[in-house]
C-alpha cells in the first residue's frame, strides 16, 4: 500500500515568542511525507523546488526513503519562500512576506509508477490542481484533502467539484464554519460530509480534534506539551501521521480511524516541540509508541463499575 503526497515543498521564515528562524525547509508535502516514512515505507512526493534547493534538504527526504521521481527542479527560478510571525497565544499569526516563484506555475505531473497509489494526499493547493492529481490516479482506496479559508473563498467552484471525489477532509474549526456556513460544528460536519467527503476531520488547535464518520463522532484530547516552539507544519504533521497509520494497517473501519487520529495528533505534538519539521527528523518508534499511549491515557476510564447515583 503506497502513499502519494502531493503539496508544496518550500523554505520558511519562522518567528515566534521563543525565538526566530530566517530560513529553514518548510511546505505541506514536506510535513506530511516526513511523517508518514515513520509508519511506511512507500512514499511518494510530488512538488516543484527551485534552483536554490539545497542538496542537504533533499538527502532529508532520501535518508526518509521517500520517492522523488515526482520532485521537479526548476532552474528558472527560486523556491516557494513563506515568512511569518506568530502571537503570544501561537494560535494567530501575521504573513510577513510570500514569495510564490516557481511554485506560481507548479503543474503536478503523477510519474506513471505512481498511478496505482492506494492513499492520495492532497496538501493544502490549488482545488484545480487537486482534481487534475485525481485525473491521474487510477483507483486509490482513500483520498485525503487538506485546504484553508483561501481556497475556500476565492474558489468555491473548483473545490466544490474536488470535494465530491474525496474520501477524507481535514480542516480546522474556522474553515468548517465558513466552508459549511454553519457556526455550530456537528451541523457544519453533517453539510460538509453532504459535499462529498464521508469523513471529517476538524482540528481545534489546543482543544484537539473531531471525527465525523457516517457512523458516529469521536473527539481526541489534545497533548499537554510543555515546551512549544513552532506551530508552523502541526496540521500537515497530523494529516501525515493519520495517513502513515491507516497505510500501515491496512484497515480504514471506524475504531481505526480513531486511532489513527491519536496517531496523527502525537506527531503533531512532536512537530512543535522544534523549529520547522527538525523534531520530526530523528523520532524513534519507541518515542512515537509511548506518546501514542500517553494520548490514548488523557480521556481513557478505568473498567469498573460506576456508580450511578
Amino acid at each position: 500500500m503506497s502513499i502519494l503526497v502531493v503539496g508544496s515543498v518550500a523554505y520558511d521564515g519562522i518567528e515566534t515568542p521563543f525565538g526566530k528562524i530566517d530560513r529553514i525547509l518548510g511546505g505541506s508535502a514536506t510535513y506530511i511525507s516526513l511523517t508518514s516514512s515513520y509508519f511506511h515505507d512507500s512514499l511518494q512526493l510530488v512538488g516543484v523546488v527551485g534552483k536554490d534547493f539545497a542538496d542537504s534538504d533533499l538527502q532529508r527526504f532520501k535518508d526518509k526513503n521517500i520517492d522523488l521521481e515526482g520532485l521537479q527542479i526548476d532552474n528558472s527560478g527560486k523556491t516557494f519562500f513563506w515568512q511569518g510571525k506568530y502571537h503570544f497565544d501561537l494560535n494567530n499569526r501575521d504573513t510577513l512576506d510570500t514569495q510564490l516563484n516557481v511554485f506560481e506555475k507548479f503543474d503536478p505531473v503523477i510519474p506513471e509508477s505512481y498511478k496505482d497509489a492506494s492513499i492520495v494526499c492532497l496538501g493544502n493547493i490549488a482545488p484545480a490542481l487537486q482534481g487534475k492529481v485525481l485525473d491521474q490516479i487510477s483507483k486509490p482506496d482513500l483520498v485525503i484533502l487538506d485546504t484553508m479559508n483561501f481556497w475556500i473563498e476565492g474558489a468555491r467552484e473548483d473545490l466544490n467539484k474536488t470535494l465530491e471525489r474525496v474520501n477524507v477532509l481535514i480542516i480546522n474549526d474556522s474553515e468548517a464554519r465558513e466552508l459549511s456556513g454553519e457556526p455550530n460544528l456537528v451541523k457544519a460536519a453533517e453539510k460538509i460530509q453532504a459535499m462529498g467527503p464521508s469523513t471529517l476531520i476538524i482540528k481545534k488547535g489546543e482543544h484537539g480534534a473531531l471525527l465525523f464518520t457516517e457512523t458516529g463522532i469521536f473527539s481526541a484530547p489534545a497533548f499537554p506539551i510543555i515546551d512549544i516552539f513552532d506551530p508552523t507544519g502541526a496540521g500537515d504533521t497530523f494529516l501525515g501521521g493519520f495517513a502513515g497509520w491507516l497505510a500501515r494497517s491496512g484497515d480504514f473501519s471506524d475504531d481505526n480511524l480513531r486511532r489513527a487520529v491519536i496517531y496523527g495528533s502525537a506527531m503533531a505534538s512532536f512537530c512543535v516541540e522544534k523549529f520547522g519539521p527538525e523534531r520530526l527528523l530523528d523520532l524513534s518508534a519507541t518515542e512515537i509508541s509511548a506518546r501514542y499511549q500517553e494520548f490514548r491515557s488523557l480521556s481513557a476510564i478505568p473498567v469498573q463499575q460506576d456508580n450511578v447515583f
